[in-house]
């Protein structure tokens, strides 16, 4: 049954919209979720027995598994050519005083938490997952047992020293745990926030959302959020830089205002 014209949805969609993430960012996070999904389950396939019986094939999953893990930072590598994508994972290595404050109240299930673009969760969430992938990456390679031939780490006809393979299984094996644990913990959060959800699927997200998660993000100037401009102005008088912004807005009627000049 469609929704009704004054319900809450079209009362939520009449609001104005923060634009958040581009198309060619939507496109790299959908390629590189459908890369980490096929990993995922054809690492399934290849561990778990009652899926390796029901799937079999398993030349055929060792084979999926290896190019989609070789792939997977290939969607990240082709975005760098988007400009947004590159301001993006700019603010993901920053952080502030406001991060400091964020994983302290986070850890303390308080409200009131400061936050950019990126609050320190998703910062810290962000680079986890980069530097696993790319442990994942080196040790599956290691595994691979005519690569290192290729490479010439060992001469051609030599197998690869046995030591190398049970060391990177080893870690390859119990790091592939984590990233399916923190993986499904991401999951998890996303679920529970439909706007963020929606931000990600079309770009855009609600102003009064933008405004209540992520208070010191000024759309368009991500630069400025993330300096900590706010976090100075606010060590003059003892007050945050989220509260001076907080006081300020509300003399504009509590509209956002978006980008200062």
């Amino acid at each position: 049954m469609p929704p009704r014209p004054d319900g809450p949805s079209a009362a939520a969609a009449a609001r104005p919209r923060v634009r958040r993430f581009t198309p060619a960012e939507h496109r790299v996070h959908q390629a590189t979720a459908a890369l980490m999904a096929v990993c995922v389950l054809t690492a399934g396939c290849l561990y778990l027995p009652f899926l390796a019986e029901l799937v079999g094939r398993r030349a055929l999953m060792v084979t999926v598994h290896e190019w989609s893990g070789i792939l997977l930072p290939v969607p990240v590598l082709l975005g760098l050519f988007s400009r947004a994508l590159r301001a993006d994972l700019t603010l993901l290595n920053r952080y502030g005083p406001h991060d400091r404050r964020w994983l302290t109240a986070a850890l303390r299930r308080r409200g009131g938490r400061q936050a950019g673009k990126f609050n320190a969760g998703q910062k810290l969430y962000a680079a986890w997952i980069a530097g696993a992938v790319l442990v994942m990456l080196g040790t599956g390679l290691l595994m691979w047992s005519t690569l290192p031939q290729a490479l010439g780490l060992v001469r051609a006809g030599t197998p690869v020293p046995l030591v190398w393979r049970t060391g990177a299984t080893f870690v390859h094996d119990w790091l592939a745990l984590a990233v399916i644990l923190v993986i499904a913990g991401h999951v998890g959060k996303a679920y529970g926030d439909p706007e963020s959800r929606r931000g990600m699927r079309t770009g855009s997200v609600d102003t009064q959302w933008a405004r209540r998660e992520h208070p010191l993000w000024r759309h368009g100037d991500g630069e400025r959020d993330e300096r900590g401009e706010g976090e100075r102005d606010g060590q003059h008088d003892g007050t945050s830089g989220g509260e001076r912004d907080g006081e300020h807005d509300r003399e504009h009627d509590g509209k956002w205002r978006g980008p200062r000049a």
